[in-house]
């Protein structure tokens, strides 16, 4: 079961907010995509309900990690909303500026988990297909239970995963993303964690219990030095060598002037459990 018995609405999102719930627990916000009727499809509603609740989470400093998990369905997600794409093609640009303010706004949704100051950890327990395959790599972490799978399908419907393909390109070597985007095929959960897709898998039903372990050790550390490590590792990532290095002495050197450093080495040397700030 993936959805939290305290789960409930995002609180004042309007009237989408049904289709995700939010339930805080030790510091820790579980986002429950809840559509299992649609699959968990990435709805309008959906989109923009996971974007409102990204930006009350990152203003939110009693929250250290984040968990995304899904209604029980036959998918974690199913990606875009096939039926409201469908519905637009008869508008009188065939759906072109529906098209590209979907994509935009989608893509605007996955960089704030990117951005999140909070480590951001996806549950998977069944199919994350498409821009569901998305969310999951665009999450700083991920968990599977052993029956999930994962899939770029565009191309058997004629419309190659482009958007997938900037997530997933940056989570498994190239070679492994261009299989998936070029075939459709459906990967288990084991070819998962060994391209690189996800970090743990579990047994079937237990992947929010072990995302909720897993983020458990990282709320135990310092929010701030958390929130500086997770940007620096996306901004380094993107540059060269030589580049890299000096970004990261720079944030490095900086870091090392924070109180919760100070604290940290100070804890260390005096053998003792750090009091964070």
């Amino acid at each position: 079961m993936q959805v939290s018995e305290t789960a409930q609405p995002a609180p004042d999102r309007g009237a989408s907010a049904s289709v995700l719930l939010r339930a805080d627990k030790e510091n820790v916000a579980l986002l429950t995509l809840h559509r299992p009727e649609a699959r968990n499809a990435l709805s309008d509603a959906l989109i923009d309900a996971l974007s409102r609740e990204l930006d009350a989470i990152a203003a939110d400093r009693s929250i250290r990690a984040v968990i995304v998990a899904s209604a029980p369905s036959s998918c974690f997600s199913s990606g875009h909303d096939l039926k409201e794409i469908s519905a637009r093609r008869s508008d009188p640009d065939r759906g072109r500026a529906y098209f590209e303010d979907l994509l935009g706004r989608c893509a605007a949704m996955m960089q704030k988990i990117v951005r999140l100051p909070q480590p951001v950890i996806a549950a998977v327990e069944s199919l994350a297909t498409a821009a569901g395959c998305q969310l999951v790599a665009s999450c700083d972490l991920a968990v599977a239970g052993e029956d999930a799978r994962f899939c770029t399908p565009g191309v058997h419907i004629g419309l190659f995963c482009s958007t997938p393909m900037v997530a997933l390109s940056r989570n498994v070597a190239p070679k492994h993303a261009m299989e998936m985007l070029l075939t459709g095929e459906t990967i288990a959960a084991a070819d998962a964690l060994r391209m690189g897709l996800v970090n743990r898998v579990v047994p079937a039903g237990h992947a929010v219990d072990a995302a909720r372990r897993l983020a458990a050790v990282i709320a135990s550390k310092s929010a701030p030095v958390l929130a500086v490590g997770k940007r620096a590792f996306y901004e380094q990532i993107e540059m060269g060598l030589e580049d890299a290095y000096a970004h990261a002495s720079r944030v490095m050197a900086e870091n090392m002037l924070a109180r919760d450093a100070e604290e940290g080495i100070g804890a260390f040397l005096e053998k003792r459990t750090p009091r964070w700030e």
